[in-house]
């Protein structure tokens, strides 16, 4: 099984036609993702083409769902335009809203998230790689090319460290149900806490890889819900130590300040709940695979 997404998911894209939005929806068909239709304001009739398919574009979110049943929403646009775009997908129904547009106000995020809470609607980002289930569907960046299916979940804040450890879990023969990337900005629409619910109660994910960094204290919190109710062995890695305190680095919740969002508070909340931490990116698929008598 998996989580999210699979084969059965029917995209629409926000921002097909541009050059990012055209490079990764053509990335996402020729890895099987089933792309159903793009959104671009006054391209409405026009077709995008890639991977030998044709795939409708409409002037808006209503008329893509309306007309071929989309279920998931990716937004690929510029940051002024997102929130829009995210408030435009939560009226047209879609069930799973994915933003990889970084630079989004956090004025803006906090009355979007708000807006999705109260229509029940889930939203993956912004600033975020997205997902991907190996052999079934990807919605974002995850390259396909470094996975394979398998019994491992794996969550984290980071994209590039997604894809690191991914590739080295792979490389062990380890495969994955599905990686979800949360994104790493201070208001976003799904935690670690929301994504280890998931692989709990997904029969098919048998261990937990979860990727956090710096900033924040969404990992204290997901080692909390780790000791009470998570029944699956999970093992953890926390990006930053070095991190010198008041300086942003990377993603824009990623900023320790004062005695909030230590890497050492996070390491220390974690192994207090059991859950191993590696002390590098290269080390978490060799613990996956101990823990799995590989």
């Amino acid at each position: 099984m998996s989580i999210l997404i699979d084969k059965n998911t029917r995209l629409v894209v926000s921002g097909i036609t541009g050059r990012e939005g055209s490079f990764h929806t053509a990335q996402m068909m020729e890895y099987g993702t089933n792309v159903v239709a793009g959104v671009t304001p006054g391209k409405g009739g026009q077709v995008f083409e890639a991977d030998g398919q044709e795939v409708p574009v409409f002037d808006t979110i209503a008329e893509a769902v309306d007309e071929t049943g989309a279920n998931t929403s990716m937004i690929i646009v510029p940051a002024r335009f997102a929130v829009d775009a995210i408030y435009e997908a939560a009226d047209a129904g879609v069930d799973l809203i994915v933003c990889l547009t970084e630079y989004i106000p956090v004025m803006d995020m906090i009355g979007a998230r708000a807006y999705l809470d109260a229509k029940g609607i889930r939203l993956l980002g912004p600033n975020c790689p997205g997902l991907l289930t190996p052999g079934q569907s990807k919605v974002g960046f995850i390259p396909g090319s470094i996975a394979m299916p398998g019994p491992v979940g794996v969550v984290s804040k980071s994209g590039t460290l997604t894809y690191e450890v991914i590739d080295a879990l792979t490389r062990l023969g380890i495969g994955q149900t599905t990686c979800v990337g949360i994104g790493g900005d201070p208001i976003n629409g799904t935690d670690f806490i929301d994504v280890l619910k998931l692989f709990e109660a997904d029969p098919d994910t048998k261990h937990i890889v979860m990727i956090g960094e710096i900033g924040g204290n969404l990992e204290e919190q997901a080692a909390a819900f780790i000791k009470e109710h998570v029944s699956k062995p999970v093992t953890s890695f926390i990006a930053g130590r070095t991190a010198p305190p008041g300086r942003r680095m990377g993603h824009a919740g990623a900023i320790i300040e004062g005695k909030s969002g230590t890497a050492e508070g996070k390491i220390a909340a974690l192994r207090d709940a059991g859950i191993p931490v590696a002390d590098n990116p290269d080390d978490i698929a060799r613990i996956v695979a101990e823990r799995m008598g590989m």
